[in-house]
This record gives C-alpha cells, structure tokens and sequence, in this order.
C-alpha cells in the first residue's frame, strides 16, 4: 500500500560544528547497542528521509546545563523556519532554570510546538517535584511533552515512574518514546495504555524486539496512539520502515502510525491539503 503521508516522529537533531560530537556523546551511552549512525546534521536528516519517502520530521536536541536552553531553542526554531514547513519543532527545558515560564514562554513566542525532556542525560526523576511542575505548566499551556520514557539501568523514568505523572496530569498531551519504555517494553505495555493521554512512538525499540511482540505492544496502545519513529541520527530510516513492515498489520494501523497519529497530535497540514 501506498500511504498517504509518512512522519518520523522522533529525529535529534545539531548545529553543524558540534553535531559529530553530539552523536559521539548518544553512542557512548547507550554504548552496546548495534548502531548505524547518521551524522546528527539537518542536511543529512533530509537527504536520508527523503530518500526514503519521508515528508515531514519532528525536530529536537536537548539541553544537558540550563544555559543551552535559549541556544538550542533559537537553533530548533531557525530550522524549523528553515525547512519550509517540512520540520515541526519542539523546544527543550532544563530543571535547574531559573524561570521555567519564562523558557516556556519563549518556546511559545519561537513558534515551537512542545517541549523535550530526556531524564537520564538531565539526571532527573520524572516523577520529582520539580519536573512535575514542568508538566503541570505544559498541561496549563496545552503543549505536548516528549519525555525519554524507561531504562532498566536506571530507575528515573521506567512505568513505575512515568504512571505517577500521567494520573497528575490526565490532560497533559505526553508522549513516551520507544513504545513506553526503552529496554523495558513490555514491563511498559502492562502499565500504561490504561492511561488515555500517553502517546507512544517505534523509536529505538524494533530492532530488539521480534515482530510478534512488537505487534502485541503496538495494539495494547492502539495505533491511534502510536507513532513512527526512527531516533535519527541513531538508526537508517530504511532499516525501521522493514523493521515495520515485518509487523503485518493492517492498512488503518500503518496509516495511523505512519502519520494521522503525530499529524493529528501537532495539528500539521501538508501542502495542497
């Protein structure tokens, strides 16, 4: 079948200067994982998504001290401008800012459509007071948070954590990377799709899981709220559109995974539509 659109839901993306490093840096950490990596740079996300029959990426970097907050948010916001409507761009908060509405406030006034989180490389508990009121203040402005969802070497966002936040927060708009619970997917699929306002994504996680499994966790979600994602720079969109294709399920699933779900979720309106 050919599908209407395709969206990656899930691409990091860095300035050309520090983008190699930047992706040094991801690869150490998760350092036993089979990667194929991309070079981490916007060009290079559009050639190999393009290529691929990609139309439309959601963008993002995240911010490791709180000063790179406005850096990284003008760089997200530049080449969203930048892209001609092919970006949709998130921003990024750091827990140790002064003034958390007022990095919100500019996210907003940037033009950006959500806010990313990663709680291991910003060493946080995703459930502690200060990000809780992180998410209560997005949940106020009505904008969706990623935030790096599970980890078996740590225990800062695994389901027993991320569950708290989501009965806080019934009407935040949260998205859980890598099906819920990277490394703790099916630990994951027990505990959150009860939960009506998490929104989970593909990144990261089909190359480890066998199709069957995939498949059984996708549908314990409903593709409704599933996206396609790739983790760009981390792995060859090509590679995960057959890692997909091997979970032979049906042409509303695919639709809704591949782009209505993220589409939907970010209000993004292709050309001519």
């Amino acid at each position: 079948m050919q599908y209407q659109h395709l969206i990656d839901a899930h691409c990091h993306i860095y300035p050309d200067p520090i983008a190699r490093k930047a992706v040094g840096g991801i690869s150490h950490f998760y350092g036993d994982l089979p990667f194929d990596t991309y070079d981490g740079t916007q060009h290079r996300l559009v050639e190999s998504a393009s290529a691929a029959g990609v139309d439309h990426n959601i963008v993002f970097s995240v911010a490791t001290t709180p000063h790179q907050v406005h850096s990284i948010n003008t760089y997200i916001a530049n080449e969203q401008l930048a892209s001609g409507g092919r970006f949709t761009g998130l921003g990024t908060l750091h827990l140790d800012s002064e003034d958390q509405e007022a990095d919100l406030d500019e996210i907003e006034a940037l033009g950006l459509h959500g806010v990313k989180l990663h709680p291991d490389i910003q060493n946080f508990k995703i459930d502690e007071p200060r990000a809780m009121e992180i998410f209560a203040m997005c949940e106020d402005r009505g904008l969706p948070i990623y935030v790096h969802t599970g980890d078996k070497r740590y225990d800062n966002s695994n389901p027993n954590r991320v569950k708290n936040v989501l009965e806080a927060f019934p009407k935040l708009k949260f998205v859980g990377p890598h099906l819920g619970g990277w490394s703790v997917w099916e630990e994951a699929a027990k505990v959150l799709p009860k939960y009506d306002n998490i929104i989970v994504d593909t990144s990261s996680s089909l190359y480890e899981l066998d199709p069957d499994t995939a498949r059984d966790i996708i549908r314990a979600y409903g593709s409704e709220r599933v996206m396609f994602g790739t983790d760009y720079p981390m792995w060859p969109v090509t590679k995960e559109l057959e890692h997909m294709e091997a979970l032979g399920l049906t042409d509303e699933e695919y639709e809704n995974i591949y782009w209505k779900t993220c589409a939907k979720l970010f209000d993004i309106r292709f050309p001519g539509e």
